[in-house]
């Protein structure tokens, strides 16, 4: 249990950290609810059982924070969350580049986006070292997934001019 004291001097525990991954379901079950309205009736039936065994486990994590904070056992602030200061910029920077990849897959297709979603990410978190095996693996990666997903399986990922000029080879 990750403790630390509170401003009266108490251990509590930092309960705010256990708060980001509920509220989080809880907004997702929302949405996938949201999108199979106009599913098939067992769609609709599978969703709504998968989200409410969600939303019921959301339920008893609320009260147990709640206990914990109404008792003084624990507060609401981040614990160790965030980790050490050191790592805290490359923990955003890596989240703005998983943000960014969501955003641009749609328009430069899967293969050329996973290349370099993985190139960013590998400099950032080796601190820029040895970029020449980095784009060599990323580009491995981004090639090896074209291949199994899109060409072996079929699976329809965002198409973006890489994957254009790959089907035309292919």
């Amino acid at each position: 249990m990750d403790e630390h004291r509170s401003p009266r001097g108490r251990h509590t525990y930092p309960v705010g950290g256990d708060l980001i991954i509920p509220i989080a379901a809880v907004a997702f079950t929302l949405y996938y609810f949201s999108s199979i309205i106009s599913s098939p009736w067992e769609a609709q039936v599978n969703a709504f059982f998968v989200g409410s065994i969600l939303i019921v486990l959301v339920v008893v994590q609320l009260i147990r924070s709640g206990r914990m904070l109404l008792t003084g056992e624990g507060d609401l602030s981040l614990g160790e969350l965030l980790g050490p200061p050191a790592i805290r910029r490359k923990r955003l920077l890596l989240l703005l580049l998983t943000i960014g990849y969501v955003v641009v897959v749609e328009w430069l297709g899967f293969t050329l986006t996973t290349f370099l979603f993985l190139t960013a990410a590998m400099l950032l978190l080796n601190d820029g070292r040895r970029p020449a095996f980095i784009l060599g693996v990323a580009a491995a990666m981004a090639l090896g997934g074209y291949l199994l997903f899109v060409v072996a399986f079929q699976t329809r990922f965002p198409e973006g001019p890489l994957e254009h000029l790959l089907g035309a080879v292919t």
